[in-house]
């Protein structure tokens, strides 16, 4: 079955000749904006491969950019659907009740670990859509203008969470923007200031959120503190527990929400299946979550869960949207759920995680152009620089390793502020040998592109 094959390259030179012809007409229909370097064309998957239309086999280490943590393709989701689709395709949610919308906005209230005994969950179509419903939803509760947002963030491509995100090559030429969000330093603990220890560094970004208050505004304005708990886009930066928890308090003391942005790190990507119940284990719990990507196993559905009092201070009309809470994707939310619980997903991100980051530093001993890895279960970054000394980034060498990696059958995605690092997102359902023959390939890659014998 194609989900337990390896990668294989069985043409002369990729894209195919199949692959290459429909890339051709890609790119004459399709604005250049909408990037894509891969020379892969997708015919089907299944697992943790792809087959392109050539009948190439890759292995996608991206996993749709964090969406596909049950893999490909799995036949009891496509059942769940087809179900579904006999039945209805849509329900305008402000018009008809349907039972898929309810029992899933049950099962995410039972789950997720927000503050409060008493929750509600709501439903939107993407991840931004999902980012901007938490903080109009902080705004109705707190009666306050403002929110704080880190460096490094990516929040999503809506007018407002493009402001949200840090790197402004996601919102070039888009402004003006709108007032109202500021930015603290996230705790990006490699590249803390020369010489200061990890301990000191702590401080130093409580430090710079109080510079915030100081610089931007006053903390009685600001409603919410948006933070991913995993930066993504940001260059896989787990967020300091001692610094959530300092965050969490400052929070409490001025009335100000704590939203925990997890599109990209939930649904069993850390280990757990929020990556905030790493918070809850150290008392520590956000006022509002956000989610999407792996919820539903690629149809497109977002959530924002909250304590009753919070979800309930929202006008009528302020919130909702005509394919909220799709039935199709509620469907497959409610499967993909009950699949990662029945299949301990959680627990095989942390296997996976645990193989990745061992091999990922038994590298960093050997090669001087990787820098740094972290992450939190089966969610793993690796940063490369031109030297450890310089810790320069080294975004060039990224971009010739994921071509490189292609190239061999292998699908990686850059990271970070300057491309320099490489996200590790398989679907959690990949094999210890596809595992395997996933890293040899990264290995050689890098003894290749960095000119290692």
């Amino acid at each position: 079955m194609l989900k337990d094959e390896l990668p294989q390259i069985i043409t002369n030179c990729l894209p195919g000749p199949k692959a290459a012809a429909i890339i051709k007409r890609r790119n004459d229909a399709i604005p250049s904006a909408i990037r894509c370097n891969y020379p892969v064309v997708i015919a089907r998957g299944e697992g943790a491969v792809i087959e392109d239309v050539d009948g190439n086999h890759f292995l996608d280490f991206i996993g749709g950019v964090g969406v596909l943590n049950i893999g490909f393709s799995q036949p009891e989701i496509i059942e769940a659907v087809k179900t579904q689709a006999d039945k209805y395709f849509h329900g305008m949610f402000n018009v008809v009740t349907h039972e898929g919308y309810v029992k899933l906005a049950e099962k995410i209230n039972s789950l997720a670990p927000v503050k409060g005994e008493k929750k509600r969950t709501f439903f939107a179509n993407s991840g931004a859509e999902a980012d901007e419903n938490a903080v109009k939803i902080a705004k109705a509760f707190t009666k306050r203008p403002n929110i704080i947002v880190f460096s490094g963030a990516f929040h999503g491509r809506t007018l407002l969470t493009m402001s949200m995100t840090a790197k402004k090559a996601y919102a070039k030429g888009m402004g003006p923007f709108p007032d109202g969000i500021y930015r603290a330093e996230f705790p990006y603990i490699y590249r803390r200031p020369d010489g200061m220890s990890k301990e000191k560094a702590l401080n130093y970004y409580i430090e710079k959120l109080y510079e915030t208050f100081n610089n931007c505004s006053d903390p009685e304005h600001v409603a919410a503190i948006v933070v991913e708990p995993l930066q993504g886009e940001g260059g896989f930066i787990p967020a300091p527990l001692e610094w959530v928890k300092c965050l969490r308090e400052i929070c409490d003391k001025y009335g100000i929400l704590l939203i925990a942005d997890e599109v990209q790190c939930g649904f069993c990507r850390t280990g757990r299946m929020f990556t905030t119940e790493y918070w809850q284990e150290q008392g520590i719990r956000p006022d509002i979550i956000s989610m999407a990507k792996s919820i539903a196993a690629g149809i497109p559905l977002s959530g924002i869960v909250a304590r009753e009092e919070i979800m309930q201070s929202v006008p009528a009309g302020v919130i909702g949207g005509t394919y909220c809470g799709n039935p199709l994707a509620c469907a497959a939310a409610l499967k993909t759920i009950e699949i990662m619980q029945r299949d301990n997903l959680a627990q095989r991100s942390l296997e996976i995680g645990k193989k990745v980051t061992a091999s990922y530093k038994s590298w960093m001993k050997k090669y001087d152009v990787i820098g740094d890895v972290r992450g939190i279960g089966g969610m793993v970054g690796i940063e490369f620089v031109k030297s450890k000394k310089s810790k320069k980034p080294d975004s060039q060498l990224v971009n010739n390793l994921i071509q490189e990696m292609a190239q061999h059958g292998v699908l990686m995605e850059n990271a970070g502020v300057h491309n320099n690092v490489i996200r590790f997102l398989a679907p959690l359902v990949i094999t210890d040998a596809q595992l395997d023959s996933g890293l040899s390939i990264f290995e050689k890659a890098i003894k290749k592109c960095a000119g290692y014998k």
